[in-house]
């Protein structure tokens, strides 16, 4: 059975009341209804797919031994901002500078940019952080990059970026500057490529945990899976809007290119 809250959080309590009076075996969630759950103690296992970092966010003592009666699946794998400068710099040999837009609320975001700092220095990239938490800060970035602009932008993927995806992809599109992020959405919606989890393989996954709680497994006691599979989309439509030209390696690793 399922519940939706209509991207309203403050529905989640009630909905989850609902559930727990039925009663159901196992909840599955995602996204901000995660954080709402971890709040309520609720008698239910939860398997969640959080595109943060659940010890970050306080879901789990560990990604190894939870330690509460929630786990499940993390989108989150801190490599892939440096996997993603390095396809930024295939796609533009002589790039030295990448702006980075982040929302610094998102659980695990200081990792994710610690990462992307150290491999864009190995890599000698120049990067301005942006920090993101509203609109107008997301505005005020926006401004800030047309004033001085850089030679592509790194989108670090959560929800507040996918609410906002079409604004900073046109944005950069009209001033010629690519966007690179990590799930498909963000190449479908017009970002010259994006590399990331396999999601569809993540949300699978929940099945596995689902069905071993049912056969008696604790959820404190199952270790929570980080990313095992991943994908390259490119998206040739904005390459070639933005006058750039894929090289044919990168091309032939793509497991999905859009034209």
């Amino acid at each position: 059975m399922f519940r939706y809250g209509d991207d309203q959080v403050s529905r989640v309590p009630e909905l989850a009341a609902q559930l727990a009076q039925i009663p159901v075996d196992v909840v599955l969630a995602q996204g901000a209804a995660v954080s709402v759950l971890n709040k309520l103690d609720l008698p239910l296992p939860i398997v969640f797919a959080s595109s943060g970092d659940p010890v970050a966010a306080g879901f789990a003592r560990s990604l190894f031994r939870p330690g509460k009666n929630m786990t499940g699946v993390t989108f989150m794998a801190d490599d892939l901002n440096g996997k993603r400068l390095e396809l930024l710099r295939e796609l533009i040999p002589t790039m030295t500078r990448v702006a980075i837009i982040a929302n610094p609320e998102h659980p695990g975001e200081h990792q994710e940019r610690a990462y992307s700092e150290r491999r864009a220095e190995q890599l000698s990239i120049g990067i301005d952080y942006h920090p993101t938490r509203s609109t107008e800060e997301l505005e005020a970035a926006l401004r800030n990059i047309a004033a001085d602009p850089p030679q592509a932008i790194s989108l670090f993927a959560d929800g507040f970026a996918i609410q906002n995806r079409e604004r900073i992809i046109q944005f950069g599109l009209s001033h010629k500057i690519p966007v690179i992020s990590g799930w498909p959405v963000f190449a479908q919606s017009g970002a010259i490529c994006t590399y990331g989890p396999r999601l569809t393989e993540s949300y699978r996954r929940m099945a596995s945990f689902v069905d071993r709680i049912l056969k008696g497994n604790r959820p404190a006691e199952m270790p929570i899976e980080r990313p095992t599979q991943f994908q390259l989309i490119i998206n040739l439509r904005t390459a070639k809007a933005l006058g750039i030209t894929v090289p044919p390696t990168l091309l032939a690793r793509a497991d999905e290119v859009i034209e």
